[in-house]
C-alpha cells in the first residue's frame, strides 16, 4: 500500500482528495494548520476518521513538514494562503505560507527520495485573459500578491525538477465549486443572496466569463494525473471546466436556476435544501445551506 501525505488536506479541495484517496486504498497522512483545539477542520466529521492520520503542524515550519513525510511515496501539496483580498494587506504572510511553504515541501521530498509530488497551483496564475480560450502557454501574471506568490511557487517547483531532478507535476485547477466551498466564492455568494431574497445581486464585475469544476472532479483529476508516469518534461497541465459550461457572471441567476439547475424544494426557518447536479455524479450534489451565512453545511442523499 503507498503512503500519501496532502498538505492543506482539512480545507475544501484537500478534504475531498484525502476521502477519494483513503477510499482508493491508499495509506494518507493529512496534514493542516496546527490550532489549540485540535480541530481537523472539513475533516472533523468525516465518514473515514479514524482511516488516515492525521498531522497538524505549520507549512512555513521546515522540521513540521519534514518530520510529516516519512517513508511518504507520493505527495499533493495543497497548503495555501488564499483569497486574493487579503493578500493585499499582509502580501508577506502570502509570501511565508505560499513561496516558503513551498520550498519546505520541495527541499523535504528532496532529502527523502519522494518519489511522486504534485504541487497544486491556480488559475489566477495567468491573471486576466489575454487570449480565449487560455492555456498553459498564456502569459503569467501576477496581478495580486497572492497570484505573484503561487507564480513564485511554480517556478520553485520547475527549478527544483530541473536542478535536483525532482519527479514535480504542476497543476492549476479553474473555478472548482461544491460542498465545504467558502462563502467568498462566487456560486455560494450568489446563492446565499438569493435565499435571502435580495433583488439586486452584489456580483463584481459581471461581464468575466469562467469554466467550473465540481470538486470531485476537481480531485479526481489531481488523482488520475498523479499516477501518470510517462509525462514530457516540463509539463503543466490546467485543470479546465467543460467549455460547454463557460458562463458569464451577468449570467448567473439565470444560470443558478438552469445550468446548475438549482430546486429548492424545502424550507424552514434555518435553512434551505438544494439540489445542484453534478453532471457526472448527480446523486453526490444535494446540499443543506445554512440560511444565515457559514457554508455548505452538510452533503444530503439525492432526490427521489
Amino acid at each position: 500500500m503507498k503512503k500519501i501525505l496532502i498538505t492543506g488536506a482539512a480545507g475544501f479541495i484537500g478534504s475531498h482528495l484525502t476521502e477519494r484517496c483513503v477510499e482508493e486504498g491508499f495509506e494518507v497522512i493529512a496534514f493542516d494548520r496546527y490550532n489549540s483545539e485540535n480541530h481537523w477542520g472539513w475533516l472533523e466529521n468525516s465518514k473515514h476518521k479514524g482511516n488516515f492520520e492525521m498531522v497538524l503542524g505549520d507549512i512555513r515550519d521546515f522540521d513540521s513538514v519534514s518530520n510529516s513525510m516519512q517513508n511518504v511515496d507520493c505527495i499533493f501539496h495543497l497548503a495555501a494562503l488564499i483569497g486574493i483580498p487579503y493578500s493585499y494587506n499582509s502580501p508577506l504572510a502570502y509570501i511565508k505560507t505560499n513561496i516558503e511553504g513551498t520550498y519546505n515541501v520541495l527541499q523535504s521530498a528532496r532529502e527523502k527520495s519522494v518519489e511522486n509530488i504534485l504541487i497544486t497551483s491556480t488559475s489566477e496564475t495567468y491573471g486576466t485573459a489575454q487570449k480565449i480560450p487560455m492555456d498553459e502557454d498564456h502569459p503569467k501574471v501576477g496581478q495580486s500578491p497572492y497570484s505573484a506568490t503561487k507564480i513564485a511557487a511554480d517556478q520553485l517547483a520547475i527549478s527544483f525538477h530541473k536542478s535536483f531532478d525532482l519527479p514535480i507535476k504542476i497543476v492549476r485547477p479553474f473555478n472548482t465549486y461544491g460542498p465545504r466551498q467558502s462563502l467568498r466564492a462566487i456560486i455560494p455568494t450568489i446563492i446565499s443572496q438569493i435565499l435571502k431574497n435580495k433583488k439586486i445581486l452584489s456580483i463584481g464585475n459581471i461581464n468575466s466569463t469562467r469554466d467550473f469544476n465540481f470538486v470531485t472532479d476537481t480531485c479526481d483529476s489531481l488523482y488520475k494525473i498523479s499516477k501518470i508516469n510517462n509525462i514530457p518534461k516540463n509539463r503543466i497541465e490546467s485543470i479546465l471546466g467543460d467549455v460547454d459550461r463557460t458562463v458569464s457572471t451577468s449570467d448567473f441567476r439565470e444560470t443558478l436556476k438552469t445550468w446548475t439547475q438549482i430546486y429548492i424544494y424545502e424550507t424552514d426557518r434555518l435553512a434551505m435544501h438544494l439540489y445542484v447536479p453534478n453532471y457526472r455524479n448527480p446523486e453526490q450534489a444535494r446540499y443543506r445551506f445554512n440560511r444565515e451565512g457559514a457554508e455548505f453545511i452538510q452533503a444530503l442523499p439525492g432526490p427521489a
